[in-house]
């Protein structure tokens, strides 16, 4: 007997989440359709009743994982803050801190997933590149914030891809090192946060 659709949707989605975090912690080319059905709790031949190839899953991964850091950081930047509360400031704060250098599984999806996207094909960069550019036009609401009254949408947009960049950048680096010498990765993304804080942040209150 068959699987319902309901539950053919459901084993779907428990594929893509394991593999998720597999891609995430050893990369995708670093593990096979064997381990990532286990993961999921399936045996590699159901594999391709579900996807057509582990590229396609890949692509799948990406959109899932980029859908969930945009509609995470919309929440993060809608959130309510304290009288004295910056939006960007609590962003650099939690995305360069020990803890979400240590949630590679869960932490933001263009550091973990970015090193392995230029290797797959055309839908999961395409994807990507979308989702990223999503992220960018997110973050240009509160990196307007801190520019100067009458600022352009073009130096915005730079703005906000530099502010991304330095975030991103750091993350990864900082990662890169932790296991080798914690002192030096909360260092990495100790003077990240400083350039950035005192760029936007700073530089903000130092107008008012």
């Amino acid at each position: 007997m068959g699987v319902s659709r309901q539950k053919a949707a459901e084993n779907r989605k428990a594929i893509i989440e394991a593999s998720e975090k597999l891609f995430r912690e050893h990369g995708i080319d670093g593990v096979g359709l064997n381990a990532l059905m286990k993961a999921a709790g399936f045996t590699q031949g159901g594999f391709y009743n579900h996807f057509q190839s582990k590229e396609a899953l890949a692509a799948e991964v990406v959109a899932s994982a980029m859908e969930k850091a945009n509609q995470d950081l919309k929440d993060a930047i809608a959130a309510p803050l304290s009288p004295d509360g910056d939006r960007l400031q609590r962003q650099v704060d939690f995305y360069l801190s020990g803890t979400h250098c240590s949630d590679i599984e869960h932490g933001c999806a263009v550091a973990g997933l970015s090193a392995d996207v230029r290797r797959l094909g055309d839908q999961a960069q395409t994807i990507f590149s979308k989702g990223l550019n999503a992220m960018i036009e997110i973050l240009a609401g509160p990196v307007a914030e801190h520019l100067p009254e009458g600022n352009n949408q073009e130096e915005t947009r730079r703005m906000a891809i530099a502010f991304c960049c330095e975030m991103v950048g750091a993350l990864i680096l900082s990662r890169s090192v932790v296991s080798a010498d914690a002192a030096f990765a909360e260092e990495i993304m100790a003077a990240s946060r400083h350039v950035l804080l005192n760029h936007f942040v700073e530089q903000k209150t130092t107008d008012e």
